[in-house]
């Protein structure tokens, strides 16, 4: 496991996961990517970026594991998704988790956009969202605008519960 501190860089030694390719970098991530959009280029894709965490306990230490993950939506076709996991210690609040999930997507995105957009060379036929786990009902609803606010005052598209797949399907599967 790795152990994420508040920011967090990618390191060479952190290694994205999925299902059909094992342990990958994230420039092996992009490359799979890549590949995906270009075997169907004259489809429209979704590349979505989440994270979740739960709490656990380890020789009676309250900790908190995070995972991230990328998303490629074939839109209509299904898609491919990586994710990246660690472990913090435990927050204050659920607030707290809350507000560190996002950063942790948001810091994600700002590693891995910059250096797939290079990839394409400019062409785009994909849009990128950052999936927040929190919806209407449930303690999180009184964030929703704040949380929305720090994803879309970053440049990106925000989504929350019901359609925040990438949070709270495939990030929190890994938790």
């Amino acid at each position: 496991m790795v152990e994420f501190s508040s920011r967090r860089s990618l390191t060479k030694q952190q290694l994205f996961n999925n299902p059909t390719k094992g342990k990958l970098t994230l420039s092996q991530v992009i490359q799979e990517i890549l590949l995906y959009l270009y075997q169907d280029s004259e489809s429209h894709y979704r590349l979505v970026i989440g994270t979740d965490s739960h709490d656990r306990r380890e020789n009676q230490t309250k900790i908190t594991n995070y995972v991230s993950a990328i998303v490629v939506h074939r839109v209509g076709k299904g898609g491919r998704y990586f994710w990246i996991n660690g472990v913090k210690s435990s927050s204050a609040s659920l607030r707290d988790k809350i507000y560190q999930e996002t950063l942790l997507s948001l810091e994600l995105a700002s590693n891995f956009v910059p250096n797939l957009k290079k990839s394409l060379n400019g062409s785009q036929n994909w849009e990128l969202e950052i999936h927040i786990d929190i919806g209407r009902n449930g303690q999180t609803r009184s964030m929703i605008q704040e949380v929305v606010g720090m994803v879309v005052g970053s440049g990106y598209h925000a989504k929350t519960k019901p359609e925040s797949f990438a949070a709270s399907s495939v990030a929190d599967k890994y938790t």
